[in-house]
């Protein structure tokens, strides 16, 4: 049948995939002492001290932002406590209202002022490091007294001069980076469950 798509080319495809994954996942554990580690020490820390986690981001870190939160809030694996853990990318009238009023810029800022506490942290979740509204966001967060953490990709753009703990990935692809910002969140989850 004319225009079937062959089998064979998306087995191609995603085995591409793969590799490249393994790769990059192989080039994020050789760092699992550096950066990784003590950002990850930083989100322990402060669970175990009873302060808030809030995470933010856009588009597809938006949805990691909401998928860390609730692997917080209500559990990775195990029973036990409820982490305080907000994505402040869920909340449509809060989102709207400050786009609208205080321009997109300010709509995760605009969040940590009126949520954020010293000692809480603040995680960025951005594919490039180069979102304005995030940036912001840290800068808040700084103001604030939070401690800062950013899994980025691409170097970290803009954030890299302005964040406490720097979680850059390797690769340039969107897709292998979102990847390994999902596999070190798990793997934060796991840990901090652990502790619990």
């Amino acid at each position: 049948m004319a225009g079937t798509p062959d089998p064979s080319s998306f087995g191609a495809r995603l085995t591409t995939a793969i590799d490249e994954t393994i790769v990059a996942h192989r080039a994020l554990a050789d760092e699992a002492h550096g950066a990784a580690a003590e950002a990850a020490a930083v989100i322990r820390e402060a669970v175990l001290g009873g302060r808030q986690v809030l995470v933010f981001g856009n588009g597809g870190s938006a949805t990691d932002a909401q998928h860390f939160a609730t692997e917080l809030v209500v559990r990775f694996v195990a029973a036990r406590r409820a982490v305080a853990a907000l994505a402040l990318t869920t909340d449509g009238a809060v989102l709207t209202a400050a786009g609208n009023d205080l321009g997109f810029e300010a709509v995760f800022a605009r969040q940590i002022e009126a949520l954020g506490r010293p000692g809480d942290v603040a995680v960025a979740i951005t594919t490039s490091g180069r979102s304005a509204n995030v940036t912001a966001a840290v800068q808040a967060a700084r103001a604030r007294g939070m401690q800062t953490v950013a899994l980025t990709g691409r170097g970290g753009g803009e954030l890299a001069g302005v964040v406490d703990v720097l979680v850059n990935v390797p690769g340039t692809s969107t897709a292998r980076i979102q990847e390994l910002h999902r596999t070190w969140i798990h793997a934060v989850c796991e840990w901090i469950e652990g502790s619990l």
